[in-house]
């Protein structure tokens, strides 16, 4: 039975558990022998088709699975279950309390106690963690291969904004030096990530978007596939640089990921977006595919192309006669003489290299690019996985109205209400209120998971944000999926989520997803929208959820935070007071618009945004806290921590940008330090 582990990462989760567990390694293609009642009792990765270099082919696994299970049949039997029950119950008894119902929830109440209490030190750790493994000298965290891992980025920023506000908070006006220089080195690390994923081969210099990740220590050379999650979270990563900096360069590396997405993955027909481009394709002159060949130059294809802007190209993106691929960027010689585009110089060095204005450079460059791609357009592309999976498009529902919210690009928006559309006309039962997993060709028949409704309410908690016509219609229904997925996956007992429903006899463990890796946990994303939700509506119960949540991931946070740096944003939301913008009036009038325009520049994570003439979906306490305060057209953008208290109303933009300046992480904020004067008051 040949499984699509995307489509059932289920399936996946187990017996990828097993093999781990046997064999100490896992990967794909992965393949299990299974007994009648489905257990496991022999596994492995790839396995060649004939005997080669000393190991087994398939051929040969085939011939002695066949022998062992005619002669040895009740052994086996009887090893792969006592084999399952150990992994079941080592991953059932994670974090139980083996006493009576009253005593667990006492358990859980003292563990977010706990927790709660500790938050400041555990998400400095975390930092400090990551900080030891940063890449001082080529940017990223870790070493060769470097993955992009968005969720590390989206920790370490939200801890520079703590760390920012703590230090203002500690001193007044004058900000508090050592907390204020540790946040300065965050971004520091943040942002020289960014640019150099963007500038190395990971990124595609010619059509957009991210590769898988780089196989190298200098972001170079990449695993040329493309992934739709790695997509939709880089865009957010990139989005959240460019609100704390104002770089251009980050604006261009989302509009051209954007357009990547809406050109080439985009479900034309309807809505959605697909899963992934394959890394391999056929060369012009081969017979077989290989890796990279659709992104990959040779010298004298270049010339013939782009012949007068040869030195040009040589010295912007590394090209060489003979390639610019390192030896330890390519083991197998398989790219040797072939060149892959990587930033090697900047547009201000090329002017000053070429005698030549920047503004010159830039068009140059950018009519090279543009033959070039026409050129490769003509290329065998790579294959195309066109299912539309519903958690990967809610991490591009989130990425395209996050980035409507700074650009004001209808089309933007428009996909991401499309997007949204589709799920709900073709991957979502009103009957029954559940999701389904994926799309091709129609629905397929497999219920959605707890990464499918997390990642979705996500998206559309960032839809509402748009202030569009129908954003109260995201809201409500961000809120029903919330109730549906509580039902399906909550863990009462224990806190936290489990990753399937639990109603699939087939799948022998109900495991809870407890790492942040190429895609966050379900339950880390969870963790979030239950406390946006919370804010948003005054509903206690989603934040008693959402705080059981990150409880029931203390160990990991304590012990390996650099594995759950999503849950470590949820820790950080839950440990910090929020900032209420209320945006009074009709959200399409002009000078609502104004106002918003202004309120989306700031890096604020722990913003809550409500709109006061939109009580429809701002349900409970706090439609009735708006409405009680009586916010209206002429009263000014309310900001302030508590819907309660008094707090700050601002008629102008300049009064509101004065005002949000005092909440945001940004460049300015972070440079404007007088470090004399501070360090003369200690």
């Amino acid at each position: 039975i040949k499984v699509d582990r995307e489509e059932r990462p289920d399936v996946d989760r187990v017996y990828m558990t097993f093999v781990q567990a046997t064999t100490g390694s896992g990967g794909w293609p992965m393949s299990t022998f299974l007994t009648p009642t489905l257990k496991p009792f022999f596994g492995g990765t790839y396995y060649p088709p004939k005997d080669k270099y000393g190991r087994p082919g398939f051929e040969s696994i085939l011939h002695r699975i066949a022998s062992l299970w005619g002669n040895n049949r009740e052994s086996v039997i009887e090893q792969a279950d006592n084999i399952m029950e150990q992994i079941a119950n080592a991953f059932s008894g994670k974090g139980k309390s083996k006493a009576g119902s009253t005593s667990e929830s006492s358990s859980v109440n003292s563990k977010v106690e706990s927790i709660m209490a500790k938050a400041q030190g555990l998400l400095l750790k975390g930092a400090l963690r990551f900080q030891s493994e940063y890449d001082r000298k080529y940017g990223g965290f870790g070493g060769a291969p470097k993955f992009p891992r968005p969720v590390v980025l989206n920790f370490m920023l939200s801890v520079a904004h703590r760390l920012l506000m703590g230090s203002t908070a500690t001193a007044g006006d004058q900000k508090n030096v050592p907390e204020l220089k540790r946040a300065q080195l965050i971004w520091s690390m943040c942002k020289t990530t960014l640019l150099s994923m963007y500038r190395g081969g990971m990124f595609d210099h010619l059509g957009g978007g991210f590769h898988r990740y780089s196989v190298d220590e200098f972001w170079h050379i990449p695993h040329f596939e493309k992934m739709g999650y790695d997509q939709g979270q880089l865009l957010n990563s990139y989005i959240d640089a460019y609100q704390i900096s104002g770089d251009p360069t980050f604006e261009q590396v989302i509009r051209e990921t954007l357009l990547y997405a809406m050109r080439d993955m985009y479900h034309t027909e309807g809505g959605g977006l697909y899963s992934a481009e394959d890394a391999d394709s056929l060369s012009v002159e081969a017979t077989h595919k290989k890796e990279g060949a659709f992104y990959l130059w040779s010298y004298q294809e270049l010339s013939e192309i782009v012949p007068e802007d040869m030195p040009l190209l040589e010295y912007v993106y590394g090209i060489k006669k003979d390639g610019n691929i390192r030896s330890v960027s390519d083991p197998h010689h398989e790219m040797r003489g072939m060149n892959h585009l990587f930033l090697l110089h900047t547009i201000e060095e090329a002017a000053l290299q070429f005698n030549k204005s920047q503004e010159q450079i830039r068009e140059r460059l950018d009519e090279a690019r543009r033959k070039l791609f026409e050129v490769r357009s003509q290329r065998p592309r790579p294959s195309l996985d066109d299912k539309i999976i519903t958690a990967w498009n809610g991490l591009y529902i989130s990425a395209f109205a996050r980035a409507y919210q700074l650009f004001e690009d209808e089309m933007y928006l428009r996909v991401a209400e499309e997007t949204a559309r589709f799920i709900m006309n073709q991957l979502y039962d009103p009957t029954q209120k559940i999701l389904l997993r994926s799309f091709r060709e129609g629905p397929a028949n497999i219920h959605g998971y707890l990464q499918d409704y997390a990642y979705l309410i996500m998206g559309l908690l960032d839809l509402y944000e748009c202030g569009s016509s129908a954003a109260m219609d995201w809201l409500t229904w961000a809120v029903q999926l919330q109730t549906k997925q509580t039902e399906l996956f909550e863990d009462k007992e224990n806190g936290g989520f489990y990753d399937v429903a639990g109603d699939d006899p087939s799948i022998l463990i109900r495991f809870k997803g407890d790492q942040d890796m190429a895609e966050p946990a379900g339950t880390s994303v969870a963790a979030m929208n239950l406390y946006r939700l919370y804010r948003l509506t005054g509903d206690e119960s989603y934040l008693k959820s959402a705080q059981a949540s990150v409880a029931s991931f203390e160990e990991e946070i304590r012990n390996v935070p650099t594995a759950v740096p999503q849950m470590l944003c949820a820790l950080n939301l839950l440990a910090t007071s929020p900032v209420y913008i209320v945006i009074p009036g009709d959200p399409s009038s002009t000078d609502t618009q104004r106002m918003l325009r202004e309120t989306r520049k700031h890096f604020i994570p722990n913003k809550v945004l409500l709109f006061a003439d939109m009580p429809r979906g701002q349900v409970s306490t706090v439609a009735s806290t708006v409405q009680r305060k009586q916010f209206g057209e002429g009263t000014g953008t309310w900001i302030g921590s508590d819907l309660n208290q008094s707090g700050t109303s601002c008629s102008t933009v300049d009064q509101l940008r004065t005002a949000l300046s005092r909440y945001a992480l940004s460049v300015n904020s972070l440079e404007s330090v007088d470090m004399t004067q501070s360090s003369g008051s200690r």
